[in-house]
């Protein structure tokens, strides 16, 4: 049983008759103060070793701690860049897409002053035929109990309905 330093404060040994203390008393005490120190220093060995141990943990857990931190950084950091990149990438789409309306107005714009131009000749080509037929057309007045001319072989007369159509889309 290992001895406290209090207890080993308050031994008392008993002397002997020559007023000095008995051989097997001091013996025994100091066994006990061997065998107590010799049990403290064991401990302190076994504390020694599970610090060690600890503090080696504890490096571990620091160097995991550091790894850690630097992939989080690492992560946050490629984060951001793919970030900006799909920024970039979709400021890019909006531009090509931008400039692919204009490109698509102008050739619309384009389309439509053709098809105007078309209009304006298929309208001019209508008005001449049409001053063409109104010359050509004789000016006669039927007969009352006349039969109707057969028609000739040739360009036939456009009737009113057709001739109004006709100038309703040159006009």
């Amino acid at each position: 049983m290992p001895l406290t330093p209090v207890e080993i404060r308050h031994l008392e040994l008993h002397r002997s008759w020559l007023r000095g203390y008995r051989k097997s008393t001091v013996d025994k005490l100091l066994g006990e103060i061997a065998d107590s120190f010799e049990e403290v220093w064991r401990e302190r060995a076994d504390l020694t070793d599970r610090l060690d141990e600890l503090e080696g943990e504890a490096a571990k857990h620091r160097e995991l701690e550091a790894l850690l931190r630097s992939t989080l950084v690492s992560a946050e950091r490629a984060a951001h860049d793919m970030k900006e990149q799909a920024r970039r990438e979709s400021d890019l789409i909006v531009q090509e897409a931008h400039a692919e309306g204009r490109r698509v107005m102008r050739e619309m714009a384009a389309e439509k002053q053709r098809l105007e131009e078309d209009v304006r000749r298929i309208r001019a080509l209508l008005r001449t035929a049409l001053e063409l037929v109104d010359e050509e057309r004789p000016r006669q007045e039927p007969v009352p109990d006349e039969k109707p001319a057969e028609p000739a072989a040739g360009p036939q007369p456009v009737d009113a309905d057709a001739d109004a159509g006709i100038r309703q889309v040159a006009g």
